[in-house]
């Protein structure tokens, strides 16, 4: 999901800093025997967006407890360092570079937002540390600037999500609107991030071809909670829905406000607004739609363990949208840690960080959300996309479909 340009230019960001993890080697052994591996997760773990990202924490946790369990990866351990970004940029960065100053972190999960997840790309990609996002969408993280022309180039080999981009969400959000739920006229806001003004470009493109019609078009700043005089303006143009690329704590009073002024039009999003906390921020949620990527975690016989352990471990918050894509995001470099280690005799080699990386672009395995491997690009193979609504406070799914971009 969502992008703010931060460039590091500190030289020492392009260390490995990997040094020995042989077995019973004082670099990475926990003592008992077995080798430390440490995966960094990046997140917004307080502030507005808090919500999605302990979910994301906590399903990281799960994912190494899980695999320190079954003794998935023969003499290695696994721990994750989570670290909070506060949805910003700046302190990303910051982060990137305490992950890649531990030698015993081998991938990082995360972050929650593109525009962090930018700063982060590059001091990665020169420390040969793969890096897996369960929600970032942005269409250019993986395929350039230029994607849109055609000339799909990836910037960064140590790059790779579990979520579709933001030029899938956004059609599949087009189409649902204009096809299914029979909506011709759309006032279009975003909130100047690249997520979602990516987002709204994506929808605004497929909606206008389908034969839609951008009624207007407005940007706001994502930290304003009074939102009247666009409230006014929409409400002026006989829109029959918004649509707007952001997140939920700006989409919330949004919609309320708009639903407040007598005009009931349903407020339609990204994945950026699917949380709970959006119902809970917006006495007038009802009738709300957002898309999400993949089917309902909930509906997927793969997520019934994740599910259930995740209950059973007793975190005091919930998985939220990115969950089950954060626990597959994780396994992806457990998985690639297992096949390094078994390829270099039970143990893991001096430079297992760029071991690692080779190996991710391999990975293939059945996962939480179905089965996940990544593309050219580093992108997910699975295009599965939900529309959701808002009933009854909670939002329930409508519809699910796989969109080619």
């Amino acid at each position: 999901m969502i992008i703010l340009t931060s460039v590091l230019t500190t030289g020492a960001l392009t260390l490995t800093a990997c040094g020995s993890r042989d077995k019973g080697s004082d670099s990475g052994s926990n003592g008992g025997g077995k080798t430390t591996v440490i995966i960094g997760l990046d997140a917004p773990l307080s502030g507005d967006l808090s919500a999605l990202g302990l979910g994301m924490k906590n399903s990281a946790d799960l994912a190494a407890k899980t695999a320190n369990k079954k003794n998935y990866v023969k003499g290695v351990t696994f721990e994750t360092m989570p670290l909070d970004d506060q949805a910003q940029a700046s302190i990303g960065a910051q982060n990137a570079a305490k992950f890649i100053s531990n030698k015993d972190v081998l991938g990082v999960v995360g972050p929650l937002n593109s525009n962090v997840s930018q700063s982060m790309q590059k001091p990665f990609n020169d420390a040969n540390l793969t890096q897996v996002s369960p929600s970032n969408t942005g269409t250019e993280l993986t395929q350039g600037d230029n994607w849109k022309s055609g000339d799909k180039k990836r910037p960064f080999k140590s790059f790779f999500r579990t979520a579709t981009t933001d030029a899938v969400q956004g059609a599949f959000a087009a189409n649902y609107l204009f096809n299914t739920a029979k909506i011709k006229k759309v006032y279009l806001v975003d909130d100047q991030k690249t997520y979602g003004a990516g987002l709204a470009a994506s929808f605004k493109d497929t909606y206008t071809k389908l034969g839609g019609q951008i009624v207007g078009s407005d940007h706001i700043n994502p930290q304003d909670r009074d939102f009247n005089a666009i409230v006014t303006k929409v409400k002026k143009t006989g829109a029959q829905a918004l649509y707007y690329g952001g997140e939920y704590p700006a989409a919330a009073p949004l919609s309320q406000q708009l639903k407040q002024s007598g005009a009931q039009i349903p407020l339609m999003g990204g994945d950026g607004i699917y949380s709970g906390e959006f119902p809970k921020l917006n006495k007038k949620a009802e009738g709300d739609l957002a898309t999400s990527v993949g089917k309902p975690v909930e509906s997927l016989d793969s997520a019934k363990t994740f599910i259930a352990d995740y209950q059973a471990a007793g975190y005091k918050d919930a998985y939220e949208a990115y969950g089950g894509l954060t626990y597959d995001a994780t396994w992806s470099v457990i998985e690639a840690v297992k096949k390094v280690v078994e390829d270099n005799g039970g143990k893991l080699p001096s430079n297992a960080r760029s071991k690692v990386l080779d190996a991710m672009s391999s990975i293939k395995f059945d996962g939480v959300t179905g089965t996940i491997s990544f593309d050219e690009y580093g992108d997910t193979t699975n295009t599965m996309m939900t529309a959701y609504k808002i009933k009854g406070g909670a939002w329930k799914p409508e519809y699910s479909a796989a969109i080619k971009p």
